[in-house]
């Protein structure tokens, strides 16, 4: 653990850190797994852009921000794998990363102007494998609440970890937003360092990692 850098969230599961995770991830060691959804860079924090867009229900205002106006450098992703042994990564479809045997494919179960679903690389060595979970802007399963305009549910985070296999037990998510890598990793009994650069989605991540451990 590096000892000049104070974490913005600790508990016995989950450590939080707000900062730039190129400066952060080397000062960490390694990782079982690296579990993240990096900015795709198409606005997905654009305010005008996800407020003018047809819903099945209201869209939600998240504010206007600017952490996806571009996307990570390869450099990024290379350090990113070196300091973990295996690796999912949502929207990898739009980095440039090595050939993956099988993506990982969420179905929202959705329709209208949202896409039918969102892959993940990874380098897992597993066929391609599929998780259902309907996803339609404001019209959710469970009606999980939705903190950030990218989130991914909870249950298909705990799937990814699951897919990881047993002998995972640090995750890393170094674009971590709202803190759904953290929240499921501590509910699976996992150890889970968070990086967030945005100090509100630091606040929201910590607010969810202080609840109590939930029911899957």
């Amino acid at each position: 653990m590096n000892d000049e850098m104070k974490p913005y969230y600790q508990d016995s599961s989950v450590t939080i850190y707000h900062g730039d995770c190129r400066e952060i991830v080397p000062t960490l060691g390694k990782f079982d797994l690296l579990l993240t959804d990096p900015p795709y860079g198409i606005g997905a924090d654009n305010r005008k852009r996800i407020l003018s867009r047809t819903n099945a229900a209201k869209a939600k205002d998240y504010g206007e921000s600017d952490w996806d106006n571009s996307t990570p450098a390869d450099w990024v992703f290379a350090m990113l794998r070196d300091y973990s042994e295996k690796q999912i990564v949502w929207g990898g479809n739009y980095f440039n990363l090595p050939p993956c045997n099988g993506p990982l494919v969420w179905d929202k179960e959705n329709s209208g102007d949202f896409a039918d679903g969102e892959l993940a690389w990874n380098n897992l060595g597993t066929a391609l494998r599929i998780k259902r979970h309907l996803w339609n802007g404001m019209i959710r399963k469970g009606q999980e609440e939705r903190f950030h305009p990218t989130q991914k549910p909870l249950e298909v985070i705990s799937w990814c970890i699951s897919l990881a296999g047993d002998g995972v037990t640090t995750i890393l998510d170094p674009f971590a937003g709202s803190g759904t890598t953290g929240r499921a990793a501590k509910d699976l009994g996992r150890k889970a360092t968070l990086i967030e650069r945005e100090e509100k989605y630091c606040e929201i991540a910590a607010k969810r990692m202080a609840q109590e451990v939930l029911a899957l």
